[in-house]
């Protein structure tokens, strides 16, 4: 009887012959890459059964190499396995299309167990972030339990006066890839999908104060605002 075969992707070479090391009498390994850019075409030629992916990767993030398998469809199953204890990337990957999310300082017990739940079909979340991401994918976060950083706020306050990111990049001396990234975390942090729809609940909720020239409350003030976003 064939063992299932893993591919394991990471561009730590300590990292890599340790994972071996632990799953090697159990599994077949298939191959070891360190490039996101090879992936796809290493899963193509191995043809593993699960593909160990970490997130940080040189060229191409594993977060866009999900993405990149989830828009061909390719059928083999994905297990991120990454340093980030953080419960928005865990819910990001699994809507990507990810099985499994699991830590790398986990046992190699554990990382056995998350191997054989997703070959059968089943998602596997490391245990330290089950009952954040269940939070998270299960509806907009209550907002008295919301906790933002000033800097989160203040990107909040200038959104919802219309600014552009270009803007508030030059209001708060950051990049604008910055208060990009600013932005979809907290998006991310509230499960909310559109900036049209983030502006409505942060106004709804007054999670920042402001003001343009008039108190913004209600819905009046939200189609008010909604004016000057950008679409």
């Amino acid at each position: 009887m064939s063992r299932p075969r893993l591919l394991i992707v990471d561009d730590h070479k300590v990292v890599v012959d340790g994972l071996v090391r632990l799953l090697a009498e159990e599994f077949e390994i298939a191959g070891t890459i360190s490039d996101g850019r090879l992936v796809l075409e290493s899963i193509s030629r191995l043809q593993p059964d699960v593909v160990l992916l970490d997130i940080s990767l040189p060229h191409l993030s594993g977060l866009a190499v999900l993405r990149q398998l989830s828009a061909r469809r390719v059928d083999v199953k994905i297990i991120v396995l990454t340093m980030h204890e953080d419960p928005t990337l865990a819910v990001e990957a699994l809507r990507m299309g990810a099985a499994g999310y699991v830590l790398k300082e986990s046992s190699g017990d554990e990382l056995a167990k998350a191997v054989h739940v997703v070959l059968t079909g089943g998602t596997y979340l490391t245990s330290r972030l089950t009952k954040e991401v269940v939070t998270l994918m299960s509806g907009v976060t209550d907002p008295s339990r919301v906790e933002l950083t000033p800097q989160q706020r203040e990107v909040l306050r200038l959104l919802v006066q219309g600014h552009r990111a270009k803007e508030i990049a030059a209001n708060l001396n950051i990049s604008t890839r910055s208060v990009e990234a600013i932005k979809y975390k907290t998006m991310q942090l509230l499960n909310i999908h559109s900036t049209a729809e983030l502006v409505r609940y942060v106004v709804e909720h007054g999670l920042v104060t402001f003001c343009i020239g008039w108190c913004a409350v209600g819905d009046h003030a939200v189609a008010q605002v909604l004016r000057h976003l950008v679409p």
